[in-house]
């Protein structure tokens, strides 16, 4: 990006899963974004899906390569580290794929490198604008339940067979609580801040698994409880989520949809984008029932904003700050299932200012 030509020239690490089916597409749906590069192994899956750009073998030459502003990671969980601190102390702003680390010294160092450097750093928290999180973001902001007292987020899923793939390998930051517990509490600091204490449970159900498939986490506040849930040995019957305040109670029951959309080939943006047939049910004092329209999701606010930030024109969508919040909780999470203990969290100064709440 320069004065005589103003696009962010994007790199992006990593064309598995993440990075084909979110990053790529969502880069592509911006204003003010250009996918330039990408660095992969597989270099024909690229070039089937992204004939235009140049394709890079060695992931650590894009994270220094001149020819980019903006570094994507959507590499394995491991390797987040190394190449942020690389593309860093590179010069360029920086995108990394959830879980920001799978250390939380690491995330830490990472966010003191990023402000020692004045550069962007930022992680993908997409799931901030689903529709299904907004939708009961906004009911919970409006008063409808009163002061929330028990909150449930689920994210599940039936996937009995164990695949031959990283994330459900016995590695470092693999298993569902690095894959889906960073969605789960990111979305439960953006509603209620940081939490008091911390319990949490992992389990591996499925045979032949290597790693944890099932996570149970309480976060406590005050009076407030929190239940997080990940399970992939679940065929139906649970809910997306469940809020019972003092006025009332709120179900949501399925999710978002636009992880099924990219699947389907539909481009961000488009027609039905983000759309959520699915309203919600509200349950009054006297146990009446009425349903209360859905919100629709639409993730490319994620890079919108940052390619806005990285214009001088807002702010970084998800500041390091809050990140490592996150990153917190679930190291907190894991300690506790290790230990059978409850974890008392401690955070920042500059980490209970950015949670805002």
């Amino acid at each position: 990006m320069t004065a005589h030509d103003p696009r962010i020239r994007v790199g992006l690490i990593g064309y598995g899963y993440a990075g084909r089916t979110f990053h790529a597409p969502l880069i592509a749906a911006t204003a003010g974004l250009e996918l330039v590069a990408v660095a992969s192994s597989d270099a024909a899956k690229v070039r089937a899906d992204l004939p235009d750009v140049d394709i890079v073998g060695e992931p650590m030459a894009l994270a220094g390569a001149d020819s980019v502003d903006l570094v994507v990671i959507a590499s394995p969980n491991d390797t987040h580290v190394q190449l942020a601190r690389a593309a860093l102390d590179a010069g360029k702003a920086v995108v990394v794929d959830k879980p920001f680390t799978v250390d939380l010294a690491d995330a830490r160092a990472l966010a003191d490198q990023a402000q020692r450097l004045g550069l962007l750093l930022s992680v993908f928290h997409n799931r901030r604008w689903d529709s299904d999180f907004l939708g009961v973001k906004q009911a919970i902001d409006d008063g409808l339940v009163g002061r929330v007292t028990h909150f449930e987020s689920h994210i599940d899923r039936y996937r009995p067979r164990v695949r031959d793939r990283w994330r459900e390998g016995s590695g470092s930051g693999s298993g569902i609580w690095f894959d889906l517990g960073p969605h789960l509490v990111d979305q439960a600091l953006q509603l209620f801040g940081l939490p008091d204490r911390v319990q949490g449970n992992l389990a591996s159900q499925r045979q032949g698994a290597q790693t944890d498939d099932w996570a149970h986490v309480l976060l406590e506040y005050d009076v407030r409880r929190v239940v997080l849930h990940a399970g992939m040995l679940v065929a139906g019957g649970s809910n997306r989520f469940v809020v019972h305040g003092e006025t009332g109670s709120l179900v949501k029951r399925q999710p978002d949809r636009q992880e099924a959309q990219l699947l389907a080939g539909m481009r961000p943006g488009a027609p039905g984008w983000g759309a959520d047939p699915d309203d919600m049910l509200f349950y009054d004092a006297s146990g009446a029932d009425r349903t209360v329209a859905s919100v629709d999701g639409d993730q490319r606010q994620y890079y919108t904003r940052i390619a806005e930030a990285l214009a001088g024109r807002g702010a970084n969508p998800v500041p390091p700050a809050q990140a490592v919040a996150t990153m917190a909780v679930i190291d907190a999470a894991i300690r506790s299932a290790r230990t059978g203990r409850v974890v008392d969290m401690q955070f920042s100064a500059e980490e209970r200012a950015a949670s805002g709440r």
